[in-house]
């Protein structure tokens, strides 16, 4: 049997699982612009929420509904196509892994990823609640 035309990584985990737990981390890392995590999560999300960032740039209504279907979540959606995306000036590369040592209980080698560039969570979200009023 060959492996021809599977992409990504497997986690020791059925498909449905896998696909959660990269949800959830991709999920995570929006929220909070940086998290840590095994290297090979953290190398596997990257390809993943990068493209996500390159279709939340559109910013139109399409874009924004295949976000919300690849993310399962509106507030963090929400938040990547009106807060981040405006902020960050270049075309890729996004995202940053830096090796972060070894987990001490299996010593599996441990990575932070984060944005290159430095976001403002802050100053948009008081913009929208100033324009609403």
């Amino acid at each position: 049997m060959h492996r021809h035309g599977y992409k990504g990584r497997k986690f020791g985990r059925k498909t449905d699982q896998a696909t959660a737990l990269v949800r959830g981390l991709m999920c995570s890392l929006i929220k909070y612009q940086s998290i840590t995590t095994t290297l090979a999560r953290a190398k596997e999300i990257r390809r993943d929420t990068e493209k996500l960032i390159t279709i939340a740039k559109k910013n139109d209504l399409a874009s924004r509904r295949l976000v919300i279907a690849r993310l399962d979540d509106m507030e963090t959606a929400d938040l990547l196509v009106d807060v981040i995306t405006p902020q960050i000036k270049r075309n890729s590369g996004y995202l940053k892994i830096e090796r972060a040592g070894y987990r001490k209980g299996d010593h599996a080698e441990m990575g932070t990823i984060s944005f290159v560039d430095d976001i403002d969570l802050n100053t948009e979200k008081t913009d929208k609640k100033k324009g609403d009023k």
